[in-house]
């Protein structure tokens, strides 16, 4: 990957596949290698073992956040958060959780989940405030709206105005 794309920032999304005897070898692995973020490594609500193991990489929740209530469960295990609208609630909880997070220390992440344009181009407010965005979600569809957002290589463009009818 790095003789491909040298100048790439390669982040593993470990989707809660890990588990506590296997996480201290996996973030080392990936330090290795120069990952530099790995995503939730192990299960919501498994999440303990990241609180007193040394993280050579910063680790992302995902599954474990959700909305401005998750934070208290994730100080001390996590350096950065995914914020989705979908999980969050909306558009409005989801900018309340990026300022609560930021306020708290995390690194901000915007994510998705697979869906049209019209569901990704609120997100495109959280994304200006974060240090990582995966808003491909409308890249995984075999057709999207009309008048969508707009993907030239790894940058996204805001929508159309004609997206809001």
């Amino acid at each position: 990957m790095r003789r491909a794309a040298p100048r790439s920032e390669l982040i593993v999304d470990a989707n809660e596949g890990w588990d506590a005897d296997n996480l201290a070898a996996n973030l080392a692995a990936c330090a290795d290698v120069g990952v530099t973020l790995v995503e939730q490594p192990l299960r919501e609500g498994q999440d303990a073992p990241l609180a007193s193991s040394e993280r050579p990489v910063p680790v992302c929740a995902d599954e474990s956040v959700h909305d401005r209530a998750s934070l208290d469960s994730l100080s001390g295990k996590y350096d950065a958060v995914n914020i989705k609208l979908d999980k969050a609630g909306g558009l409005t909880e989801a900018l309340a959780l990026t300022a609560e997070a930021e306020q708290r220390g995390f690194a901000i992440m915007v994510g998705c989940m697979v869906a049209t344009s019209l569901a990704m181009a609120p997100a495109m407010l959280v994304a200006q405030r974060a240090r990582l965005v995966d808003l491909d979600g409308p890249l995984l569809l075999a057709h999207d709206r009309p008048d969508g957002l707009r993907y030239e290589g790894s940058l996204v463009y805001p929508p159309e105005p004609a997206l809001w009818g």
